[in-house]
């Protein structure tokens, strides 16, 4: 069964915006810039997710879940221990994405700020279902794994069209995907997230888990 949720916008993180902007949040202008772009971006935001929980089935080193096989070795250790998993996607909408064209055009230094705002609410939104599921969790004494996604350490990007399949993107939050495998709207992320009985150190150390220390991005 597919689930498709709409969500209150998450707490901001201004923060998190400098840092996938590249910026200095202690800087007065870079501040002001964020606040004047987050103003502007409130009224055009959406935040919708669908999600499906499924069994894994393992047969040798191939994993079976929710229509899609796998022999990645990062999504074994991502839920290693679990008796099943949830697999969804989530994204802010195609109106934020025509703000961000827009300033493409006429201001490019807000546009920066702009795509740093979209990526920073994608990941709220993402962390705002997996505290909301925890919750759920909690009362049968399981809780979530850190969530991962195809492109993070060998799953391949190509899992993208199996994931889209499976949770009918398009018809439950309007989130495409095309021939080069890119997504529309373009602040989007499809994940996975093991169900586990013992807790684990949660999605607050993603960058610390993640085996790519060269990233520009990284905490």
């Amino acid at each position: 069964m597919i689930v498709k949720e709409y969500f209150e916008a998450p707490q901001w993180n201004r923060r998190e915006i400098a840092r996938y902007a590249r910026a200095d949040a202690g800087d007065e202008r870079i501040a002001a810039l964020i606040d004047s772009c987050i103003k502007e971006a409130e009224s055009v935001l959406e935040y919708r997710l669908c999600y499906t929980v499924s069994e894994i089935i393992r047969q040798d080193k191939t994993m079976l879940f929710s229509g899609i096989a796998t022999d990645s070795s990062t999504i074994a250790k991502a839920v290693g221990g679990c008796e099943s998993l949830v697999l969804f996607a989530a994204t802010v909408g195609a109106p934020f994405d025509r703000l961000i064209a827009r300033y493409g055009r006429l201001e490019p230094s807000k546009a920066l700020i702009l795509q740093a705002i979209g990526a920073e609410r994608v990941e709220s939104l993402c962390d705002a279902f997996c505290e909301k599921t925890n919750a759920s969790l909690s009362a049968e004494g399981k809780s979530l794994r850190t969530r991962v996604s195809p492109g993070y350490g060998d799953i391949p990007l190509e899992m993208q069209k199996q994931i889209f399949k499976s949770l009918d993107c398009e018809r439950q939050i309007g989130l495409t995907l095309n021939e080069s495998l890119l997504m529309s709207p373009s602040k989007s992320v499809t994940a996975i997230a093991g169900i586990g009985a013992k807790a684990c150190r949660g999605n607050s150390i993603k960058c610390a888990a993640c085996q790519k220390t060269d990233c520009v991005y990284r905490q």
